[in-house]
């Protein structure tokens, strides 16, 4: 290991994005986060008379490019490497001369609406989970590129390339079109048995297939830094290198759990619960609990349930304050934390809860629909959303020992949800298994570590993960009572399903 390297991780996500510089030094991994800026959907008046949801995504790319510039005038041009990880299934269309075809769209848009339907009329549900072993969810990029099929988008006989997410930052940072394999992986047409796309179910749901390119491994160099932007930002020669491009990919990479028996929940805006495996697990049984296998680091699987997350959480502080309540994270789980438990319940991953709107509301009208009592005030109703999203858990952590065969001794909380101390108590206590929360942020970590590894200041995934131990402090959780959550799990459980 080199005694001092300087890498640059953004990290974007649904709600923000940063850019972190990670210090590799001594053996240890120091980060400091150099620019932070918003992120969110953009709702505009758009095809057949519809407002939609997009991605502000040049607004995205100057934001890197600025956090590139202050990157310069606090160490100077010299940088080893630089990665870029996003969330999943959402993608960009350009054109044969390199050109983006208008902004890529939101995947909480309702464009996907009802394209479940159109889709199994075409191919069946079990054919598609057999081919991907993908999880279904109307946002994936399948869906979203059966809704533009079926309303004969002109953008599909235009495009020339489609580029996820982070693959479209990386072509603007260096002018190559690929695809990385774990982000690859989230759109549902990804066949891991053949390793490359699934160009037969693409034809039989009649999309077009032209448009998909090369997929490159995590840890790929994808160049150097395009001679443009490092005139604009003063950086000398950078490697522009693919981590795990997929967010979760890259917080899973940074888990510092040792051994096999531990499940991971990599907590933000989506909660995602599962295990590493060195094969895809595409079974009826996985199909049943509607699991995915989702590309990892180093040849692996993460084998993991997409939960609904602090979403809810989010929005409902959101809709708090167009009323004019403001609260802090802290706040709303203190008062959570003094609100009777177990009054009422939620099944987190109900359509309800998937668009953006007015949650507190959402979540009252489901009580009533379902026969409970209706959570009334701030702290009951985070309470909820709370003691639901552990319930959840449970019951991916249960499926996932069904589903693998092994039992799950721990849990590891990552990223930025790991903060919330009331949440990871639950956990503990819903679970009856110890839960160790950190590092926070595990997905700047993961993507440096996969960018080190690139270029040989580490050796192997586990001497990264060994310095993650080395380098960042965690917190253990014991269940305290776990009886008491069995009564109300019983209750949960008549609420829960697949989805």
């Amino acid at each position: 290991m080199s005694a001092t390297t300087n890498y640059v991780a953004f990290d974007l996500g649904a709600d923000s994005g940063r850019a972190v510089v990670g210090r590799l030094d001594g053996g240890k991994l120091v980060l400091k986060e150099l620019h932070r800026f918003p992120n969110g959907p953009v709702r505009v008046l758009g095809a057949l008379g519809r407002d939609h949801l997009h991605w502000d995504i040049l607004r995205l790319f100057a934001e890197m490019k600025a956090a590139l510039a202050r990157y310069v005038g606090e160490y100077g041009p010299q940088l080893t490497g630089m990665g870029v990880d996003t969330w999943g299934v959402d993608f960009g269309l350009l054109d044969a001369q390199g050109a983006l075809l208008g902004y890529p769209y939101h995947y909480r848009d309702q464009r996907t609406e009802g394209m479940f339907e159109q889709a199994f009329r075409r191919v069946p549900r079990e054919e598609v989970f057999e081919r991907t072993g993908i999880q279904f969810m109307e946002i994936n990029t399948l869906y979203q590129l059966l809704s533009m099929t079926l309303s004969k988008s002109p953008a599909l006989d235009l495009a020339d390339r489609l580029l996820m997410i982070p693959d479209l930052l990386n072509y603007w940072l260096t002018g190559r079109k690929v695809c990385e394999f774990t982000d690859a992986t989230t759109t549902q047409f990804y066949d891991p048995r053949k390793k490359g796309w699934s160009a037969e179910l693409l034809h039989k749901l009649g999309i077009p297939t032209h448009f998909l390119g090369e997929i490159v491994e995590p840890g790929t160099v994808l160049g150097p830094l395009h001679p443009a932007v490092r005139e604009e930002t003063g950086l000398g020669e950078v490697r522009v290198i693919a981590p795990a491009c997929h967010d979760t990919g890259s917080a899973v990479a940074a888990v510092p759990a040792r051994g096999k028996n531990y499940a991971y929940i990599s907590s933000g805006t989506w909660s995602l619960v599962g295990a590493e495996v060195a094969e895809p697990i595409i079974t009826a049984e996985s199909l049943t609990y509607n699991f995915t296998n989702e590309g990892g680091v180093c040849g692996t699987f993460r084998f993991l349930k997409n939960i609904m997350g602090l979403w809810l959480v989010q929005e409902c502080r959101r809709a708090w304050a167009r009323e004019g309540r403001q609260f802090t994270y802290d706040e709303l789980d203190d008062l959570a934390a003094k609100s009777a438990p177990f009054v009422a319940l939620i099944e987190p991953n109900d359509g309800a809860f998937l668009r953006p709107g007015d949650m507190p509301a959402r979540i009252q009208e489901y009580c009533q629909r379902t026969g409970q009592p209706v959570p009334q005030g701030e702290g009951p109703i985070i309470r909820c959303v709370m003691e639901s999203l552990a319930f959840k858990y449970r019951w991916a952590v249960e499926s996932l020992e069904k589903a693998t065969g092994r039992r799950v001794e721990s849990i590891n909380i990552v990223g930025g949800g790991a903060r919330d101390k009331l949440l990871s108590q639950f956990t503990a206590d819903a679970t009856g298994r110890p839960v160790t929360a950190g590092p926070f942020e595990a997905t700047a970590i993961g993507n440096i570590l996969m960018q080190a590894l690139a270029c040989g200041d580490i050796a192997t995934l586990e001497e990264g993960r060994e310095v993650v131990r080395r380098s960042f402090d965690v917190t253990t959780y014991e269940p305290q009572h776990p009886e008491r959550w069995e009564g109300p799990y019983a209750r949960y459980s008549s609420l829960t399903t697949s989805e």
